[in-house]
């Protein structure tokens, strides 16, 4: 599993920001990596730069198919969910919780699984 290096501030230009390896995995889609935290100790619920991971990935997966013009896809949300994340759990840096970035986002394959996530807890 890589991880993006930091660098020294050259040129005016700010360093490279320093990811953990799930919040990498999460940036980079790669599920696999994901697993590998996961199991390695990584908390389901870290948040890095504010937001937990389960807000990054519904992040990730609408800008993903987005910029590429791609089908909407839901396998991190889906995995991180399968994980244990809350997408009830508010991001201190936007005040929203996944479930309601995945609504004003328009990722609705999110918001179908958050709503049977829900269902299953009689929420």
């Amino acid at each position: 599993m890589s991880q993006e290096p930091s660098s020294p501030r050259i040129g005016g230009l700010p360093p490279r920001i320093e990811r953990s390896p799930a919040n990498w995995a999460v940036e980079h889609h790669d599920l696999l990596a994901l697993r590998e935290a996961l199991d390695a100790g990584a908390d389901v619920e870290e948040a890095q730069f504010g937001s937990p991971l389960l807000h990054h990935a519904v992040d990730v997966e609408r800008d993903g198919a987005t910029q590429r013009g791609t089908p909407l896809h839901v396998d991190m949300t889906a995995f991180l969910l399968a994980r244990g994340a809350d997408p009830t759990r508010r991001s201190s840096s936007t005040g929203m919780s996944a479930e309601e970035l995945a609504r004003v986002s328009g990722h609705w394959l999110a918001m179908e699984l958050f709503e049977a996530w829900k269902r299953e807890r009689g929420r």
